[in-house]
């Protein structure tokens, strides 16, 4: 009575429709010695390739003998147009990295620049060492003018303040 059965596959879409895929009709004979006991067999079918991406929807299988039928869980399928794409970022955040800490770089040595810049300077005379402090070259050269009748050499200059 079991020997004889149909397997049918389909799927069914987002909008609820049944769409048949394929079926056959089984016959399978039994050895001698096996009757009476249940036997599962496995029957596997391969729906390629899709058509589309309307192809998406739950695809069933079902077994259909003259007064049972057998239904299975499902499989959902969901295709789309393109497969999957491998995206790799490593150049992009090598590149991006690189021209952040040359950026960096620059901007913190012409900061360091000008704050010496700014800090303290030489001015063509030897004898003065312009700082952010205005009365020390006063100082300086006030010294320097008092000691002048002596006939000793001046003293250097300090050095400035950057070394």
């Amino acid at each position: 009575k079991y020997t004889k059965f149909s397997i049918c596959y389909y799927w069914i879409n987002s909008l609820d429709q049944k769409t048949s895929i394929y079926s056959r009709l089984e016959n399978v004979a039994i050895p001698s010695g096996e009757e009476n006991k249940t036997a599962a067999l496995s029957y596997d079918y391969r729906i390629m390739p899709l058509e589309n991406t309307s192809s998406t929807g739950t695809y069933y299988c079902k077994v259909k003998w003259n007064d049972i039928q057998k239904t299975g869980k499902g499989v959902f399928v969901l295709t789309r147009d393109t497969g999957y794409i491998n995206t790799s970022y490593g150049w992009e955040i090598l590149v991006t990295l690189t021209v952040l800490l040359a950026v960096l770089s620059i901007t913190a040595t012409a900061l360091l620049l000008w704050k010496r810049k700014a800090m303290c300077h030489l001015v063509s005379c030897p004898e003065q060492v312009l700082c952010p402090r205005r009365n020390r070259p006063n100082i300086l050269r006030q010294k320097v003018e008092t000691q002048l009748p002596s006939a000793s050499p001046p003293p250097p200059p300090p050095p400035p303040v950057y070394d």
